[in-house]
């Protein structure tokens, strides 16, 4: 058997993407932690498309891709992809190793399940965080109100930037 890969929660959880209200995975980095080509994988998803409902995989729109696109750059200018790429969830991510079944893909597997735990928990205690200090600013005055303010935004989870239209001075 092969040394264990070196696959760390942090490098992993960099790769999680946040697209219609899910966290998910592009089948390119998924691809790369698995060590095949996208290609490859997308093959393999297709030819057991049965395991894959939309819920676990779904692929990008072209306005999706475009803002992914602009946050990270991915190609360079006038390059442009043949196919929009799928993304995972978690549960897409799991049905995977079905699909996958080298000894890379257990292990990558096992090491993207513990990231989306490890993501979940940090989720759940930022929440739990947030009604403590609901809790706390409802028993204090008003003199506390702006400290409060100041924390909520700062657990509070980020939200993208949209770009706005028309004249700006």
């Amino acid at each position: 058997m092969s040394a264990p890969l070196a696959l760390k929660s942090e490098s992993i959880a960099q790769l999680v993407l946040f697209i219609r209200g899910e966290r998910v995975i592009l089948d390119r980095d998924l691809a790369s932690l698995y060590g095949v080509t996208t290609k490859a994988l997308n093959q393999a998803v297709k030819r057991n498309a049965a395991r894959f409902p939309a819920d676990f995989m779904f692929q990008l729109t072209k306005s999706e891709y475009e803002a992914l696109r602009s946050q990270s750059v991915t190609l360079k200018r006038g390059q442009h992809l043949k196919y929009l790429p799928y993304v995972f969830t978690e549960q897409g991510v799991a049905m995977l190793s079905s699909v996958l079944r080298s000894p890379r893909a257990i292990e990558v597997n096992i090491a993207i399940m513990r990231t989306f735990v490890q993501l979940r928990r940090l989720m759940e205690s930022n929440r739990e965080l947030g009604r403590k200090i609901e809790a706390l600013e409802q028993k204090y005055d008003e003199q506390f109100a702006v400290v409060f303010a100041a924390i909520k935004e700062l657990i509070a989870p980020p939200t993208p930037q949209r770009k706005q239209i028309g004249f700006h001075p």
